[in-house]
């Protein structure tokens, strides 16, 4: 979207004032389909940190991610700023009928290039 949706974007910014990890959502980005939950900024960049750091290559990338957002501002937003991503938790892209990673991913879309969204984490299943 060359608008930001002002709906996605208040969802994003409930969910880092919440400080809350329990909004499911899907989105489309570049013709994927990216379903999980949405976690505040500082929360996924803390957990994106703890994974790195446990790795002998990624370690040194660890830092990055634990300095947290500029200026330590939600959603990489300054104060009264809208947040310009969506940052996702327990994600998967969709693929036919499965989801990559099985086990959910930590995903960071720009909210721009949300062509498409709904609420709710979708699942296939083979019937």
């Amino acid at each position: 979207m060359s608008n930001p949706d002002e709906l996605l974007v208040a969802i994003s910014a409930a969910v880092e004032s919440e400080r809350s990890n329990q909004m499911s959502l899907t989105v489309v980005v570049g013709g994927a389909v990216i379903t999980g939950r949405l976690a505040p900024e500082a929360v996924w960049r803390e957990r994106v940190a703890e994974v790195l750091k446990d790795s002998d290559r990624l370690g040194p990338f660890s830092d990055v991610f634990a300095r947290g957002p500029r200026g330590n501002r939600p959603g990489g937003a300054g104060a009264g700023e809208a947040p310009t991503h969506l940052h996702f938790h327990l994600a998967r892209i969709l693929q036919g009928s499965l989801g990559i990673p099985e086990s959910g991913g930590m995903y960071r879309v720009a909210i721009k290039d949300v062509s498409a969204w709904t609420v709710g984490d979708l699942s296939y299943f083979d019937q």
